[in-house]
């Protein structure tokens, strides 16, 4: 697994020696993530805002991969990518009234490169592909981002983008936050894969499993696979290890599943 923190801040790989200015900037935004995922979870507690994804625990895979991009990139979201979502411009506002039932919260604002967030597993990721596939077609030199969680490498979309973004070489980035729970379902029970990384080989592309609660680690492994997407070297599956630390939505009660202890 690639790291560049360890549990405890220390260096454990070679130091990547970014700005300063970007490390704060990291800071913030998961901070400032962290309290718009508190404050939506009140929201819905008081039946003002409808069920709602909490992205606590993953605001570093996040917020790293986020800050690597480039404003000319396209980003591909599921529902769980608060800390991406905002980073990218999109007034928390909006974040809100989409979950309050408000068609309003589904406008992206113009010249941010997003789209809306998708709620049926996997759907994104072919359309990523398709849109990166015409970035080439047009001699672009941006990629499209697309994320999803570890459920979704059961879908047959997952396979037919990756197979898709293989063969035709297209400047793709996979992200695939793997929390360790698709909704009542264990990592262990979604594949035989050692690790989902791994997949990768059987289309043809590259993988790399990050340390998902390493901010560092993921800005450092974004920032890579952005480049090989933009020099033709093709696309990259990365694999953010993380932890779902609440609810998989305000609607399912995780202690029917798992226990305390973990």
């Amino acid at each position: 697994m690639f790291q560049i923190l360890d549990i405890k801040g220390g260096l454990v790989s070679e130091d990547p020696d970014l700005d300063k200015e970007l490390l704060k900037e990291m800071y913030w935004w998961m901070v400032y993530a962290r309290m718009a995922d508190d404050k939506a979870l009140k929201l819905q507690r008081q039946g003002r805002m409808g069920t709602f994804p909490p992205t606590t625990g993953q605001e570093a895979a996040q917020v790293g991969s986020g800050l690597a991009l480039d404003k000319e990139d396209w980003v591909f979201p599921a529902f769980r990518e608060l800390g991406t979502y905002l980073l990218r411009g999109i007034p928390l506002e909006n974040m809100y009234l989409y979950f309050m039932g408000d068609v309003r919260g589904n406008i992206i604002p113009k010249n941010i490169n997003n789209l809306p967030m998708y709620v049926p597993v996997s759907t994104q990721i072919p359309q990523a592909v398709g849109a990166a596939y015409g970035m080439k077609l047009r001699n672009k030199k941006n990629a499209a981002v697309c994320y999803f969680g570890d459920g979704a490498t059961s879908k047959g979309d997952f396979s037919e983008g990756l197979n898709f973004a293989g063969v035709f070489n297209t400047p793709n980035i996979f992200i695939c936050q793997n929390n360790q729970w698709a909704i009542s379902v264990p990592r262990k029970k979604q594949t035989a894969s050692k690790t989902i990384a791994q997949k990768a080989i059987a289309y043809g592309i590259s993988g790399i499993l990050v340390d998902g609660n390493d901010v560092l680690a993921m800005y450092v492994a974004t920032k890579e696979a952005l480049e090989k997407a933009k020099t033709g070297e093709g696309p990259t599956l990365i694999e953010a290890f993380t932890y779902r630390l609440r609810m998989h939505t305000t609607a399912d009660d995780p202690t029917r599943y798992r226990s305390d202890e973990e």
